[in-house]
């Protein structure tokens, strides 16, 4: 377990990197979320943002990322990779029992578990006008304090792509900036990416928090390679005022 905390005392950060669970931990974790587990899943890792006066928290956390992965048809990859997926884990229990659908590509919005602790408030929806993840303080060459690269999951899809969610953390003197992302590509089918960008002024009780899915076509992307070719599918950013 690694922490940093900033210069004015007032946040912390915290992450932990363990090894891949095992066996037995990964069969209770299938039966509390429902679904099955990916190939590599970092159960015990996490990261974690904790403003020290009042204990509120941000964290990310495998459990919390895979319970949120969908548990119905809808939204499913209806392709012909699925079947083989699920004949490579035909030896897990857990896959021999489930009677629902999900979706075995693992995609998912979550955008961390929040522990309000002591402070009062909610999460309230703002824009980059008004609340902007200052890109360009960001961009400027201070010192990183701190840096950590914490993965979460991993999945390749029975050889068919793969399917991962890390995120990376850095602390400067003045801010940090955390960035969650899930990434997803299925050959011939699709490529999926969520980020979540959590931005902090360490002079401030504010959290930026900004979520942006992008998804397009396996072959579009392999077309336009070279002319940034996206399709923006979901942006939104929210702010916790911390007191």
């Amino acid at each position: 377990m690694q922490s940093c905390t900033s210069r004015n005392g007032v946040w912390k950060v915290t992450t932990r990197k363990l090894p891949i669970l095992k066996a037995e931990p990964i069969e209770e974790l299938g039966k509390e979320i429902g679904i099955p587990i990916p190939e590599m899943i970092f159960g015990d890792n996490y990261i974690a943002i904790t403003h020290i006066p009042t204990g509120w928290t941000l964290d990310f956390n495998a459990r919390d990322a895979l319970d949120r992965v969908g548990k119905t048809e809808e939204g499913m990859l209806q392709v012909a990779v699925a079947e083989e997926w699920k004949r490579e884990r035909s030896h897990q229990e857990e896959v021999k029992q489930v009677v629902k659908p999900f979706d075995w590509s693992y995609s998912t919005d979550y955008v961390g578990t929040t522990t309000k602790g002591g402070a009062e408030g909610e999460w309230a929806e703002t824009d980059q006008g008004k609340n902007p993840v200052r890109t360009d303080l960001l961009s400027r060459p201070d010192p990183i304090l701190f840096f950590d690269n914490v993965d979460l999951y991993e999945d390749e899809m029975a050889d068919n792509g793969i399917t991962l969610f890390a995120i990376k953390i850095r602390v400067m003197p003045e801010r940090l900036l955390l960035l969650s992302r899930f990434f997803l590509r299925l050959d011939g089918v699709v490529i999926r990416i969520r980020d979540t960008r959590v931005y902090i002024e360490h002079g401030s009780n504010k959290v930026i928090r900004q979520y942006t899915a992008k998804e397009e076509t396996y072959d579009a992307v392999r077309e336009k390679l070279t002319g940034m070719g996206e399709n923006t599918v979901e942006d939104r950013t929210d702010m916790f005022e911390v007191h």
